[in-house]
């Protein structure tokens, strides 16, 4: 699995190119929640669930269903979030998948079971270069900040420069449209 420090990132950085008139700051912070809900499925271990198990880790949790079913549920409470039901639905069921899909880019565990109920199988992507994070226990060490510094190459900076990219297109934008304006 990617760290909960790098799951929030991708929606994060597109959330802060596209700018707060196309996604709300409440609608920003709630995503950067979802990106996470699918780790909940951890609980299972202590619950004497095994790893391989439909309710296992990257099972259901993981599942583009779960990820459809989180956007629906949120497009309930659209009013809440800042906007309306589709972009709600949308932004967070993407937020949510961007979870297994970074899971799917390491290079340990099982995979994510996109498909289920549909399928059992477990997928990866083609390219997985980032280090799989040890559990808790192990995150402190040579491991840990040797997985840290795989997301940060693959994660953390490609995302940091779709944020300011976005960001200086908006600026670049936004000062084109009031010289004309003149």
């Amino acid at each position: 699995m990617t760290t909960l420090i790098s799951h929030p990132l991708p929606l994060l950085a597109v959330g802060l190119a596209l700018g707060s008139r196309i996604i709300p700051p409440r609608l920003l912070l709630a995503s950067l929640l979802f990106t996470l809900l699918p780790d909940a499925d951890m609980l299972a271990f202590k619950l004497g669930i095994a790893y391989t198990d439909a309710f296992g880790h990257r099972g259901f949790s993981h599942s583009l269903l779960f990820a459809g079913l989180t956007g629906l549920l949120a497009a309930l409470a659209c009013r809440l979030l800042g906007c309306g039901p589709l972009k709600t639905f949308t932004w967070i069921a993407l937020a949510t998948a961007s979870h297994s899909l970074l899971d799917a880019a390491t290079d340990g565990g099982l995979g994510v079971a996109w498909l289920w109920p549909w399928s059992e199988q477990r997928f990866f992507l083609p390219w997985r270069p980032i280090e799989v994070s040890p559990f808790i226990n192990g995150f402190f060490s040579q491991r840990g900040l040797a997985v840290l510094a795989s997301e940060a190459r693959w994660v953390w900076l490609p995302y940091l420069l779709v944020a300011l990219g976005g960001m200086l297109l908006r600026a670049l934008l936004a000062l084109g449209s009031r010289q004309q304006a003149r």
